[in-house]
């Protein structure tokens, strides 16, 4: 038990080191009554908006489970900062 328990300590440091990363966008998980209202203003399903693994390094650091919306903001020269939503996917 006692190397799981390292193990894991070890995984969550590593995922905690790449979100600090300069080239990783600051992500966080949208409250589900945020998401249904986003849906519901774009008028969209939630499998119409782009898809993000479950496994993806940023969605394990974040603790996202598929169904969840994932908010992204990215930096752009051209366009300062931008906001893209994701829905989190098995795999």
């Amino acid at each position: 038990m006692s190397s799981h328990r390292s193990r894991k300590k070890k995984e969550e440091l590593v995922s905690q080191k790449a979100l600090e990363h300069e080239l990783v966008p600051k992500a966080e998980l949208v409250p589900m009554e945020e998401a249904k209202a986003l849906l519901k203003g774009l008028n969209v399903a939630p499998w119409q908006l782009p898809w993000i693994r479950s496994q993806d390094p940023l969605i394990r650091a974040l603790g996202a489970k598929p169904g969840n919306v994932v908010r992204i903001y990215r930096k752009s020269p051209t366009a300062g900062e931008m906001v893209f939503y994701r829905i989190v996917v098995s795999g």
